[in-house]
């Protein structure tokens, strides 16, 4: 397609068209001039496709296709060529399916655990949540597929979702909202990106010129299609004029009257109109369907679903070594839970999938290798206690070897469109863990849910197995797990709270119908936790492994322009293994507040029994950097900085500290520039002593503390912690000459 040519050939109305969806999951066609339409669809965590004879607002109508795990435990692999692999089965899967867009992945960051979509999301840290995404685009776009990244941006909460703004700082939105998007966007190169319902700091973002076209376009380069989330337009002419592409999924002939009219009465300028116009038509040309129906083998898709799961299911604990269990050493077992026997295994909303080869535990538990009998212990979709059901449970219970519990949250708890009000599993469950622990002290906990979770009887149990949602295959994952024949290898991506009150945003999460305040502000998460020292059930990155790992030999390289790290891990244990080693910076250089550490790299490495690798991880100027709002940019800043390896944010194996030199542009001196700082730099202080000591010494100023030496014949001034602390300004109350300070900062900015 010749971009221009068929732009000029277009009339107001077919532009109109262009711009506004059609029939809920189209983009217009034009066939005068052979303009085809695009179809996209649902596909965080498997393809959505919805049936043609379901009705728009059916979410469960969909063709059959393979249910992955839901970015929560996926992104527990900290896997990124295995996110790469995700990608590519959805890319395959869409292309047969003659789908252009996938709309996902989902990549809002878990700043609340009472968040009602977490289940969708990767992480609560932007490194993690970028990087793993990233991956995830690559490979769905070597497909021939364009994705939509999702939902740009600061979109944090559910309740109140189409109208809520989310208030904060620039160095908070900066650092932590839109830094995932900016990763995805400057690495992945994704086809388009979804606007958000919300507004940030008060403005629509459908509707926000400096999201959109400032930060979006002009500073990190997108060049792809800007498009909204389902009815996400409040204005279509000003959402144009802000930088959005294409209202989805449009009012039909009302969208396009609407924009005609605008141009017409000149609220959108027609050449603005044609910015959209062009975007469109690059993805047309870009992303077109597959021209016939295509085929994908469902079961080896299904076993990769069945490998992602294994490489995310997280061993939280695993006191005395209760599992493995294997059929040599496990006995007797009982399983409990129906959820064992209907699991939870997908999200509920625009993600949900129909799954092509569903799995159940219970299904899988003759593969596994085991025996046991089942008993439901509760009804899923009930709070109340069924004391039938506990009383049976708890007899099998008591003459048993092993317990094996299946609990979480039913699909009403967690869901896109509302938020939870409580981290407690159901009160029938919480009250039957309690009692089975009591019976029985071999007994292990199978969490099937979105988000944290929290576990008033933790002390109680030896095991716990954080399986999140895990796609179709979630029977054979988890006895993968339980039975060894898979070594754990998954960590958390975000903070397990012990309490719910425990969490930064508690008091006010939700509370506000119309604004969200971002008063933690970089504080969220384990940026908080550990900053503060709070206790906390499980931390960001922890993981167990049925193996252990060794980190040994730190070694760290600088310049200018960042940090090479080298390190050596090895598997000390008996069983093949992959370790999660996690680099931290702590900044000790900038003089604003700081988190006491922050994730800057990490990777997943197999590692044999006995064996040693070498691992590099990279750290680059802006891994040393934070928005500084003042000068409107990031800023390294140089000076002394902590290196921490380990295994989550609280187990640290290794660390160094580290000094950087940035060659940063030296600042312009002012009267506000403390003294302290012209101490540290040695031309600032070569030129104060001339300018300032030298002409007070050769004065009558006897009494000014900068004329007054110390042994060493310095000014004693200038060792004083109480007078470092002053700005110039306040060196003139002292007695020094307004027109010395004058002098120097006159002489010092003509030398920088």
């Amino acid at each position: 397609m010749d971009i221009e040519k068929t732009l000029a050939a277009l009339t107001l109305s077919e532009k109109a068209a262009l711009v506004s969806g059609k029939h809920n999951w189209y983009t217009a066609t034009i066939d005068r001039l052979g303009l085809p339409t695009l179809m996209m669809t649902d596909g965080p965590s498997g393809l959505r496709k919805q049936d043609q004879s379901a009705g728009a607002n059916d979410l469960n109508n969909s063709v059959k296709a393979i249910t992955y795990p839901a970015a929560a435990l996926s992104a527990s692999t900290w896997n990124q060529p295995l996110m790469h692999q995700l990608g590519e089965h959805l890319g395959a899967e869409a292309r047969a399916e003659q789908v252009s867009l996938l709309l996902g992945p989902g990549v809002n960051l878990k700043r609340s655990p009472l968040g009602g979509r977490n289940f969708e999301y990767f992480s609560e840290d932007p490194l993690v949540a970028g990087k793993l995404g990233s991956a995830y685009v690559q490979g769905v776009q070597s497909q021939h597929v364009g994705v939509s990244v999702k939902h740009f941006a600061a979109n944090n909460r559910e309740n109140q979702r189409f109208t809520a703004s989310s208030d904060m700082s620039q160095r908070t939105l900066r650092e932590l909202y839109l830094r995932t998007f900016e990763t995805i966007v400057k690495t992945a190169h994704p086809a388009t990106l979804m606007t958000s319902y919300n507004r940030i700091n008060g403005v629509l973002n459908s509707q926000n010129r400096r999201l959109l076209r400032s930060i979006l376009r002009d500073e990190w380069g997108f060049h792809g299609t800007v498009m909204s989330d389902w009815g996400a337009v409040a204005d279509h002419a000003a959402a144009l004029r802000a930088g959005l592409d294409l209202e989805m999924p449009g009012k039909g002939q009302a969208s396009v009257d609407e924009i005609i009219q605008a141009v017409e009465n000149g609220e959108l300028d027609e050449g603005t109109l044609d910015k959209a116009v062009r975007h469109m038509l690059h993805l047309l040309r870009d992303w077109p369907a597959a021209q016939e129906p295509g085929t994908y083998d469902h079961h080896a898709h299904h076993e990769f679903a069945r490998k992602l799961a294994d490489d995310g299911i997280i061993l939280l604990k695993n006191d005395h070594h209760e599992l493995p269990l294997t059929p040599k050493t496990a006995g007797k077992v009982v399983i409990i839970g129906e959820l064992a026997e209907k699991p939870r295994y997908q999200g509920a909303g625009s993600s949900h999938v129909n799954p092509s080869e569903l799995v159940t535990p219970l299904e899988a538990l003759t593969a596994s290798g085991l025996t046991a009998d089942y008993y439901p212990g509760y009804h899923l979709n009930e709070d109340e206690t069924s004391d039938d059901l506990v009383q049976q449970a708890l007899a099998a219970a008591k003459d048993a070897d092993h317990v094996i519990v299946f609990a979480g949250y039913p699909a009403s708890a967690e869901s896109e469109g509302f938020d939870k009000n409580s981290l407690m599993l159901p009160e029938n469950q919480t009250d039957l863990i309690g009692s089975l622990a009591k019976v029985n002290p071999h007994t292990t906990i199978v969490l099937q849910n979105g988000s944290a979770v929290e576990m008033p009887w933790i002390n109680t149990v030896p095991a716990v197995v954080e399986t999140y949602l895990a796609g179709e295959a979630v029977g054979e994952a988890t006895w993968d797990v339980l039975t060894g024949k898979v070594n754990p290898s998954g960590h958390l991506t975000e903070t397990f709270p012990i309490r719910l009150t425990d969490t930064p945003m508690a008091p006010t999460f939700g509370q506000d119908p119309h604004h969200e305040d971002y008063a933690e502000g970089i504080f969220m998460g384990y940026r908080y936790y550990d900053t503060h020292e709070m206790h906390v059930l499980f931390p960001f990155g922890h993981g167990l492994s049925y193996t252990t790992f060794e980190y040994t030999d730190l070694n760290v390289t600088s310049d200018a322009q960042g940090a090479q790290v080298t390190f050596n891990v090895t598997n000390t244990g008996d069983v093949a293994g992959q370790a999660v080693p996690q680099l931290y910076v702590a900044n000790h250089a900038s003089h604003v507040p700081m988190p006491t550490k922050e994730l800057r790299a990490f990777t997943k490495v197999a590692v044999a029994p006995g064996e040693t690798k070498s691992v590099t991880l990279t750290l680059n100027r802006r891994d040393f950097s934070w928005w500084c709002e003042k000068d409107h940019r990031w800023r390294a800043d140089s000076g002394d900085y902590e290196v921490m390896l380990g295994e989550s944010s609280r187990d640290m194996r290794l660390q160094t500290k580290l000094t950087m030199d940035f060659q940063n542009r030296p600042s312009q001196v002012s009267p506000e520039t403390y003294l302290t700082t012209i101490v540290k730099d040695p031309e600032l202080l070569a030129v104060f002593k001339q300018t300032v000591i030298k002409p007070l010494a050769n004065g009558d100023q006897s009494g000014n503390p900068f004329v007054a030496t110390d042994e060493n014949g310095e000014a004693a001034a200038l060792q004083n912690r109480m007078f470092l602390n002053m700005p110039l300004r306040a060196v003139v109350a002292l007695g020094t000459p307004q027109s010395l300070i004058h002098d120097f900062i006159q002489t010092a900015n003509q030398n920088r």
